[in-house]
């Protein structure tokens, strides 16, 4: 009897033993952002294979599972609505299909999506149709439904793996207003990162008692304000200022970043941003430690990960034959003929074919007396011979819509006082650059990797003469001789002028902060808005027309043309590694 107790008692010692051993779970939090269309690996606008995509990010994701099985958090973060072709096909020409975005996450078991500013530019009819495809919550904790004062999409969700409890809340930078037209988001607001953080960390803390919180941000780190009013890309601002974040995942700012900092109450929280398209993707190893179902210990470890190295899915790839097919059939329509090829190289150096083909569209469109546009791709070309639409996605970047607005002769001045401040630097000997180039190239950010500012922010104007002489100082370069057919200018009189839907509603702040028209104000400047994206129209026009001589106007140049002219050479070396013949 001695001898079964004693075996008794070492059984229920075991038994005890092993229920009071503690339990390590792991996870993997991966996040993709801003891929812009790029589902597939390849580049329905140049027309070759592509970097990243998800059918990239699927191959790694599948290699991931095999480990983590359940245990993997797959998040997107924005931005998938707008880039390539296919994201604008299943927009406005395939209204029917389920949207082939919300199908390849759907494929791909995506647990969470969030909103982006060219998610919300697509508008509403667009986004919200793509939101109910998805079969996982889009979330927007500050995008709110004016009428009702609640949340337009789900604030936050609750997902729990292994009796550990995650919550992802998603916001968007609340921008909007500054870049996008009224009518893609009547009836919504987009409320402030930081106060709505507060809000929900509250209630998260309070009715769901987390083990592990995740932002998922559409905002990058460099907190600015925008319009006056608008705290854009307050990413790290939040991660620092409201307790409670494990890990805050960035994007919209296409930046590679990776590092953790401290926050208000010396809690560490792991930051990163993937950039963009898919080229790497965020990449979170989470270890928690529980006893008594309870989290005694959290080790969180980040990475950017590279996805070419995982291949393509072959899965993805013959799942989404036929809508690949579709989009090539669209992007393979011929629509005209161009005598020159354009690039957008020599637009940056002075009048350029590429920028002043669109001015010439914009003015003879509108009828506007002055046109103002910018190239919104860093570096793009459309070669001589027959067009296609494919290539209207080079011409013309984003889904913008044409305005007509009403300004003083001043304040287009003023305006491009700022446009040439943010793109030329002041020089004071011959051997300086004529750019404003930032001294080291910023990884990931291709699109400006090497000027100081965005491109699309370098605003040139056509219907004037002028000239931009870079030895002066701020906004004291710009010296307007005439309008282009020779008659006089005049800063008090009001013209009409052609400019897109992001600078007319105070995108890059020309308007506002250079031209000091008041946010409020700049909607009752407008004379006249399209109802469709200047792509659209673009695209009419050249058809009609059928052969296309692009040429540069030339009714702008850089003084002291002795100075400028070579520093022009130097810089063009050093942007794009040769001067074109």
């Amino acid at each position: 009897m001695k001898r079964a107790y004693f075996f008794l008692g070492c059984i229920f010692f075991l038994i005890g033993a092993l229920s009071a051993q503690d339990k390590i779970v792991k996870l993997k939090i991966i996040e993709t952002s801003d891929i812009h269309g790029n589902y597939y690996p390849y580049d329905f606008i140049l027309r070759h294979e592509a970097e990243g995509s998800l059918a990239r990010v699927y191959a790694l994701v599948q290699k991931e599972r095999e480990v983590y099985k359940d245990n993997l958090l797959l998040l997107d973060n924005g931005d998938i609505l707008q880039g390539q072709p296919c994201a604008y096909y299943y927009n406005y020409i395939d209204t029917v299909s389920p949207h082939l975005a919300a199908e390849t996450l759907n494929f791909m078991g995506y647990s969470t999506g969030n909103m982006g500013n060219h998610d919300v530019e697509t508008g509403r009819a667009v986004f919200d149709r793509w939101a109910d495809d998805c079969k996982f919550p889009v979330l927007g904790a500050n995008i709110i439904d004016t009428t009702t004062g609640k949340t337009h999409f789900k604030p936050y969700e609750v997902l729990e793996r292994d009796g550990v409890k995650i919550v992802v809340l998603g916001m968007i930078t609340p921008a909007i207003p500054v870049w996008l037209s009224e009518n893609l988001w009547s009836g919504l607001r987009f409320d402030d990162m930081e106060e709505t953080a507060r809000k929900w960390m509250k209630i998260i803390r309070e009715q769901e008692k987390p083990d592990l919180v995740i932002g998922i941000f559409h905002a990058g780190q460099d907190a600015l304000l925008m319009g006056g009013k608008y705290r854009e890309n307050a990413s790290v601002e939040v991660a620092r200022n409201v307790p409670g974040f494990d890990i805050v995942l960035m994007g919209h700012d296409h930046a590679r970043e990776l590092k953790k900092i401290k926050n208000i109450a010396g809690d560490s929280v792991l930051i990163m941003d993937p950039a963009s398209k898919g080229i790497v993707v965020a990449n979170a190893d989470v270890t928690l430690k529980l006893r008594d179902g309870k989290v005694i210990d959290k080790q969180i470890h980040g990475a950017l990960t590279e996805t070419k190295d995982y291949g393509v899915s072959e899965d993805f790839i013959k799942h989404f034959a036929p809508q690949f097919d579709a989009v090539q059939d669209f992007v393979s329509k011929k629509i005209g003929c161009f005598t020159e090829t354009i690039s957008t190289r020599p637009a940056y150096f002075g009048s350029s074919a590429f920028i002043d083909l669109i001015h010439t569209l914009q003015l003879e469109i509108t009828g506007a007396e002055i046109s103002l546009s910018a190239p919104l791709s860093y570096d793009t070309e459309i070669s001589k011979g027959d067009v296609f639409v494919s290539d209207m996605f080079n011409l013309y970047k984003y889904e913008n819509m044409l305005y007509t607005m009403k300004l003083s002769g001043k304040e287009v001045k003023d305006a491009l006082e700022m446009s040439y401040d943010l793109w030329t630097n002041r020089m004071k000997s011959p051997d300086d650059h004529l750019l404003l180039l930032r001294k080291t190239r910023r990884e990931g950010a291709n699109d400006r990797a090497s000027f100081q500012n965005f491109s699309f922010n370098f605003d040139s104007a056509a219907g004037i003469i002028y000239t931009v002489d870079v030895t002066k100082p701020s906004r004291e370069k710009v010296t307007i001789i005439s309008m282009a057919d020779g008659t006089p200018f005049s800063m008090d009189k009001m013209y009409r002028v052609a400019l897109n839907s992001y600078r007319g509603n105070g995108g890059g702040e020309l308007l506002t902060k250079g031209a000091g028209i008041s946010q409020d104000e700049l909607k009752d400047r407008i004379l006249f808005s399209t109802d469709k994206d200047l792509r659209y129209y673009l695209m009419q026009y050249i058809e009609k027309k059928g052969v296309i001589e692009p040429h540069a106007l030339g009714q702008w140049k850089f003084i002291p043309e002795e100075w400028t002219v070579p520093a022009a050479k130097r810089d063009y070396e050093y942007l794009f590694g040769k001067v074109e013949k």
